[in-house]
C-alpha cells in the first residue's frame, strides 16, 4: 500500500540526473527538510510513521521530492492535532504551540545528525535461514504499509548475508512497538523478475525482514 513502490513498472519518463552536491534546489526545501528534522527529533511519531506518511499520499506522483516531505509533515501534524486546518492555509501559527515531548535545539543537531537512528536490537530468537539458502518473497496483499515492494513478491532468491535483528519498520510504523526482526540481503536474477527485460548478469540485492521471507 504505497505510492512509492513503482520498480518493475514503466510509463513515468526517463530519469534525470542531477549535478553531484546540489541538495537543495530552493529555499523553501532546505526549511522543509529542516522542519523535518526538528518535529522528528520531538517523539511525536518515529522514522517509520515519517516514511509511512510519506510514501501514501493520494498526490504521491504529482509532487517534487521535498514537496513529498512538506505533504508528509503536514499530515503527521495534523493527525496528531499539532497543527490545525487554518493554520496550514494560513502558513503561520494562530494559536499557542501544542506541548511535544521533546525539542531540538540548534546546538544538537550536529551531534544528531552523525549519531543518526541505529536500527540493530538484540535478536528476538535464533534466526530462520542462513546464507546461501533458497526463499520465497512472501505474496504479501498488506493493507497497511510495507517495506516489501510488489515486483518481488513471490519471487525465489537466495540469502547473501544475514544481518541479525532489527526494527521490523512494518510494525513499527503502526505504532505497534519496535518488533525487531532477523534481517537477510536477499540476491535476485533479475531474469526471474522481468523476464526478457532483464539485462543480462543483472541481480537485484533487497534487504527483507524475516516475515517477508518464506521457504520456497
Amino acid at each position: 500500500m504505497s505510492h512509492a513502490d513503482l520498480g518493475g513498472q514503466s510509463g513515468f519518463g526517463p530519469i534525470v540526473p542531477q549535478p553531484e552536491g546540489e541538495v537543495f534546489h530552493a529555499a523553501w526545501e532546505a526549511r522543509v527538510f529542516a522542519l523535518t528534522l526538528a518535529m522528528g527529533a520531538t517523539g511525536s511519531w518515529n522514522l517509520d510513521m515519517a516514511r509511512s506518511a510519506r510514501e501514501t499520499l493520494p498526490n504521491y506522483l504529482e509532487l517534487c521530492y521535498y514537496g513529498i516531505w512538506l505533504g508528509g509533515l503536514e499530515r503527521l501534524l495534523s493527525e496528531r492535532g499539532l497543527v490545525a486546518p487554518d493554520e496550514l492555509a494560513a502558513g503561520r501559527a494562530l494559536r499557542p504551540a501544542a506541548p511535544v515531548p521533546r525539542v531540538l535545539a540548534a546546538e544538537q543537531v550536529p551531534s544528531l545528525l552523525a549519531r543518526g537512528t541505529p536500527a540493530a536490537r538484540p535478536p528476538p530468537g535464533p534466526a530462520r535461514f542462513a546464507a546461501g539458502q533458497r526463499v520465497r518473497a512472501r505474496p504479501l496483499e498488506a493493507p497497511y504499509h510495507t517495506r516489501l515492494p510488489g515486483y518481488l513478491r513471490g519471487r525465489i532468491g537466495v540469502i547473501e548475508r544475514v544481518h541479525g535483528a532489527h526494527v521490523f519498520a512494518d510494525s513499527h510504523a503502526r505504532g505497534l512497538g519496535e518488533d525487531p526482526q532477523w534481517l537477510y540481503t536477499v540476491v535476485f536474477d533479475s531474469r526471474d523478475l522481468w523476464e526478457a527485460a532483464a539485462g543480462p548478469g543483472h541481480r537485484v540485492s533487497f534487504d527483507a525482514w524475516q516475515p517477508y521471507l518464506e521457504s520456497p
